[in-house]
């Protein structure tokens, strides 16, 4: 029997306090001032008005150089889903919020879907800040509701994409990287999103069933300490539980650090030289994995080594530093948590009219912009942040139009494209933007044309608000 709270505002039959989310809650999931501001455009007749909002970053997070740009897939099936039904717009009445709201306001919800364009910078793209990763040009009352979904869903993924990229980059080719972070990860949405952004960034596999199954992957992984000491404890020893594991999954990576790790591989390596058992793997997951790896390789020499336990893309450059013998990597926590990506969604034109914001530290440039960007060869050269009406013939145009009024363009690209053009965004970057410590990012210039409208916009600003006194 469902108990609902003693508060005259709950709309019943959209009481659900389990908080599971489904594709038809995707327009709800937004920040309230989105629906008020949404409200008060239509009271005041302008919500209409053809409005022009980028998403992107003022500051690269503390230690990073660059950013994988991820999450756009998400991103255009949200706007291709929005829309109200009857029940959402009841809940929303039945709160008292909107008791002022224009009619038309509720009209707008239930009519209403995204019908739009969105430029966007393809997954798997190098970015920087300040220049835009997505533009939405839509009616205000549209590209206003959208914001907060659309920076839920790529800030997010851009952060793993961005810790993949360099996790592989500093792992090296060869080296098979894991992706089980969901234990940690925010929220079970956040795990399915984490292990695609991870594999598209340049991971080899997740162990997350349901992400893997989902995008069509095959799901990796090994073992739990919690299986070699039930069957230790009920079968007797540690060695039966690896046989045990072997007689299901023949061949399959053992986890040999619960006990004794260097006897544990010396018991293996006496099996596998008898032709009694046939490992491909081993999984390291505590202590000095330096010399315990190097141990492990002089007894398994012909099997590869799994290491895991807090790992990060400075622990991996750490062990590779030391010579440690290790083959393979699991990255959990540090991947899925850590800094965020800290994207913004600002308007820059309205109606035609060029806006931007002022405030002390969180300046933006105004109008609809494009970043063009040159290379020297296949090595990134610069980048020009510029407006959509200039042209380049020796430079590349970043953003493409990838929705045309509320429809996607093109088919959703595969993981191994995406992955694809990560690797090669990671490589054209200069050796001093690549690098851990004291990495420079790249800078950004600003056109002569977007410098010159930003003077001039900040001018007609500063005539309006004293205008306004």
């Amino acid at each position: 029997m469902t108990t609902f709270p003693n508060v005259d505002y709950v709309q019943k039959s959209y009481y659900h306090p389990e908080l599971n989310l489904s594709v038809e809650d995707y327009s709800l999931l937004t920040d309230l001032y989105q629906l008020t501001m949404a409200a008060c455009y239509t009271g005041e007749g302008i919500e209409q008005k053809r409005a022009s909002f980028e998403l992107f970053v003022r500051r690269l997070p503390e230690g990073f150089s660059y950013l994988i740009a991820m999450g756009l897939a998400q991103a255009l099936e949200y706007l291709a889903k929005f829309r109200f039904n009857s029940a959402q717009i009841a809940a929303l009445q039945a709160t008292g919020i909107f008791t002022h709201a224009p009619e038309r306001f509720w009209s707008l919800l239930t009519e209403g879907g995204f019908t739009g364009d969105v430029w966007a910078v393809p997954e798997g793209t190098v970015i920087f800040a300040n220049e835009p990763l997505l533009r939405v040009e839509a009616p205000l009352w549209q590209a206003q509701l959208v914001e907060t979904y659309l920076l839920n869903t790529l800030n997010y993924q851009t952060l793993i994409a961005t810790r993949a990229a360099r996790l592989r980059d500093i792992a090296g080719e060869k080296a098979t990287l894991l992706e089980f972070g969901t234990r940690r990860a925010f929220s079970p949405q956040a795990s399915l999103w984490a292990a695609r952004a991870a594999l598209a960034g340049g991971l080899d596999s997740t162990s997350n069933v349901l992400a893997a199954l989902q995008l069509g992957e095959k799901p990796s992984g090994t073992m739990a300490h919690a299986l070699v000491m039930a069957l230790s404890a009920l079968e007797g020893s540690e060695e039966q539980a690896f046989t045990a594991f072997h007689q299901y999954f023949p061949g399959a990576p053992l986890l040999i650090d619960t006990y004794d790790t260097v006897a544990a591989a010396q018991r293996l390596a006496e099996k596998v030289k008898l032709g009694e058992m046939e490992l491909t793997g081993v999984r390291l997951d505590s202590g000095d994995l330096v010399t315990l790896s190097k141990e492990v390789r002089s007894l398994l020499p012909n099997v590869s080594i799994f290491a895991s336990g807090d790992l990060d893309e400075w622990e991996i450059a750490k062990l590779k530093a030391k010579g440690a013998e290790i083959d393979s990597y699991g990255i959990g926590t540090k991947l899925v948590t850590g800094t965020p990506v800290n994207g913004v969604y600002k308007l820059v034109d309205i109606d035609g009219i060029p806006v931007m914001k002022q405030s002390s530290g969180k300046f933006t440039y105004p109008g609809k912009k494009q970043i063009f960007r040159s290379f020297a060869g296949s090595k990134l050269q610069a980048d020009r942040l510029g407006l959509v009406a200039e042209s380049s013939v020796t430079e590349q145009s970043v953003l493409k139009l990838v929705m045309k009024e509320g429809k996607q363009l093109q088919p959703q690209e595969s993981l191994a494209t995406i992955r694809q053009r990560t690797a090669a965004s990671v490589a054209s970057l200069p050796e001093e933007t690549r690098r851990l410590e004291n990495s420079v990012s790249v800078k950004v210039e600003i056109s002569d044309a977007l410098q010159k409208l930003t003077e001039e916009t900040k001018k007609q600003t500063a005539n309006k608000v004293n205008g306004a006194k």
